[in-house]
């Protein structure tokens, strides 16, 4: 789990952060039960903490509790990824049409600097850096609204997509293939072209289904049957 000084708040808000990542990061797989006292043993800190956290991931579809058995972290659902999936879509292709016409070149020189770093993780054959920075590629889009709370709802929204995707990545070519996509997408930002910006970045989010379909079928054991 990632250690309590990586993050910022109350010791509760932290230990929430802590094992959130974890969950997210498939350190505690779908399905797995939560052991409190194995968590706060990591951790170092008391029962309470922990079962703050708990009860914020339990708000968030993360975990289950299930009385008299225990906490599980919660199994993936098709129907909350394609929903997350859709939403995530709506606001990104809403921003990323806003931000086209006048984006600064101050702007699409950190977006730049973003894909070099993602081409620097594939030749370094580190995924989980790749999904970091995949990840603040498109924070970074969301920003550039203008808007605080955009970043914020579609995070939201991509909760359960963004766990689910983790077992995308390993998959031969994903990352290149990632990274051609968001090269197209910045491409038509350089061109400040909307119309394009927008079929590049909904063609780019669309393909994460195409992945989880089939995973679905072959590792049942992470999915709800919906």
């Amino acid at each position: 789990m990632p250690p309590l000084d990586r993050f910022e708040g109350s010791l509760a808000t932290r230990t929430y952060l802590s094992l959130r990542q974890a969950i997210l990061d498939l350190t505690y797989k779908p399905g797995e039960l939560l052991r409190k006292g194995e968590i706060c043993e990591a951790l170092g800190v008391s029962r309470s903490p922990v079962s703050e956290a708990i009860a914020r991931l339990a708000s968030e579809g993360l975990v289950h509790v299930v009385p008299q058995a225990g906490t599980f972290v919660a199994r993936f659902s098709m129907n909350e990824i394609r929903e997350g999936a859709f939403l995530r879509e709506a606001i990104e292709v809403a921003a990323i049409r806003r931000i086209a016409p006048e984006i600064s070149e101050e702007q699409l020189v950190l977006l730049r600097r973003n894909l070099r770093v993602q081409e620097a993780t594939i030749a370094d054959g580190d995924a989980a850096a790749f999904y970091d920075h995949d990840a603040e590629f498109h924070q970074l889009l969301l920003s550039f609204t203008g808007f605080p709370k955009v970043g914020t709802v579609a995070e939201t929204a991509w909760v359960q997509v963004n766990r689910a995707r983790r077992q995308t990545l390993p998959i031969e070519g994903r990352l290149a293939e990632t990274l051609a996509e968001h090269h197209a997408v910045l491409k038509a930002l350089e061109a400040r072209d909307p119309d394009a910006a927008a079929e590049a970045l909904s063609a780019h989010l669309r393909q994460l289904l195409t992945f989880l379909v089939p995973l679905e079928r072959t590792r049942p054991d992470l999915f709800d049957p919906d």
